[in-house]
């Protein structure tokens, strides 16, 4: 009965990639759908079950869309720095005098945005922050000799290594695995590495390629920023405030509230309550679309942990822990394609049950939480369902596709070679 079971569950899986990789079904529906349907297969009742046992209604549906509150709240707060950072005129600050700095030489400017935007996005990431910055950086590389397809991956780059750091991805993991903030923060730099180091190689290469030739940009209507005044130098120090508190280990949220503060103090806004009022209510506007995937999550992760569900999947499971060092870098490095179009080692997809089931059936948490954040980076910079990768194709008319197919071998090797290094560590 059990093997039926697991074959009914692993066909809900893939019926479920499927339906997302044709975007015939939105992920924010797929998830919630699959762990209703999950759940039904391993045998979990629906209203009613013996004392203190799981139900569909109750343990999936219920407890499932508050499970990763935390999360929520952190991803909310994250938004609204990001907001107060642009009302305050941070941003684009910034960008501006990163773009003085390199000047219009296409290679060193390609680099300082990608460092530029790394910082920025790990203050404060999400498809509304992407469309700020990427409305200012984009013109300014292709007038200086970019390509389109360049300066959209030098974005797209910047917001996977800003998204290792940033406070709403700390907070997942901490969440579906049940690590501390500590342990979380402590491994970022492995992760980021990798990205950082193979990033700079990927925009020497697209620079080079795209030769020397300048082209004009017609900024959207609306999209101008002229007229805007630089902040002073020292409030510029700001995006970085939360990041750093994080590391030194103040929780998530008193790390933003303090970084709100200080900037606020910095820049010494005229109107500071409009600042940080409606700052708050575009912050969530902006982030409620992953918030409600962090509902469906929610819902995954309370189904495939489950007594039914584990019971039914603990021997397959058992089956595929790496066991050594070897094994673990061609699981998660070969197979690291598998983190796109919500795949099964995309966190913030299927990935985030089957990592939570690893971690359950014996696998180190520690050694979970470095497989998926590594092939992460694939599902951020290259994953064609990303709103943001979708958002850079239309801005730079290229390609959705074309993203994809340039970046993702590049982007595999980073995570093999980041499977690489923790491996020593792990095993």
């Amino acid at each position: 009965m059990q093997t039926f079971q697991a074959v009914g569950i692993l066909l809900i899986f893939l019926v479920s990639v499927g339906l997302m990789m044709t975007r015939k079904l939105p992920t924010i529906l797929a998830l919630p759908i699959m762990a209703v349907l999950i759940a039904v297969v391993a045998g979990m009742p629906l209203l009613h079950a013996e004392k203190d046992g799981a139900t569909v209604m109750g343990t999936v549906l219920g407890d499932g869309s508050i499970r990763m509150a935390s999360s929520i709240a952190a991803l909310f707060f994250g938004g609204w720095f990001g907001k107060v950072l642009t009302k305050v005129g941070i941003t684009k600050t910034i960008i501006r005098k990163a773009a003085e700095l390199a000047g219009d030489r296409p290679l060193p400017i390609a680099l300082t945005f990608f460092a530029i935007c790394s910082v920025i996005f790990a203050a404060s990431n999400g498809i509304g922050m992407i469309i700020l910055v990427g409305t200012i950086v984009v013109p300014i590389m292709i007038s200086a000799g970019v390509s389109p397809l360049a300066a959209g991956t030098v974005l797209l780059l910047s917001n996977g290594v800003g998204v290792t750091f940033s406070p709403g991805t700390l907070s997942v993991y901490i969440d579906v695995l049940g690590l501390d903030l500590a342990t979380v923060t402590s491994y970022s730099w492995l992760c980021a590495v990798p990205l950082i180091v193979v990033g700079i190689f990927m925009i020497i290469r697209f620079t080079k390629k795209g030769g020397m030739t300048r082209r004009a940009w017609a900024m959207p209507e609306g999209q101008d920023a002229a007229g805007q005044k630089n902040v002073r130098s020292i409030a510029l120090i700001s995006p970085v405030i939360p990041v750093i508190l994080i590391f030194l280990g103040i929780p998530i949220i008193p790390a933003i509230m303090i970084g709100i503060i200080i900037t606020l103090i910095l820049s010494t806004p005229r109107n500071i309550i409009h600042v940080v009022s409606s700052g708050f209510v575009e912050g969530i506007q902006d982030t409620a679309g992953a918030a409600a995937l962090m509902i469906g999550i929610g819902m995954v992760l309370n189904a495939v942990t489950s007594t039914e569900v584990s019971a039914v999947l603990a021997p397959f499971i058992h089956a595929i822990i790496p066991g050594n060092a070897v094994t673990f870098v061609l699981i998660f490095g070969l197979l690291s394609f598998l983190a796109i179009y919500r795949g099964p080692l995309n966190v913030w997809g299927l990935g985030s049950g089957i990592v939570a089931l690893l971690a359950s059936a014996g696998m180190s948490p520690i050694a979970a939480m470095l497989a998926l954040r590594l092939d992460s980076n694939v599902q951020a910079v290259c994953d064609p369902t990303n709103s943001q990768n979708v958002w850079v194709a239309d801005f730079t008319k290229t390609d959705v596709n074309d993203y994809l197919k340039k970046t993702i071998l590049p982007i595999m090797v980073s995570t093999i070679l980041g499977l690489i290094v923790v491996s020593f560590i792990i095993f």
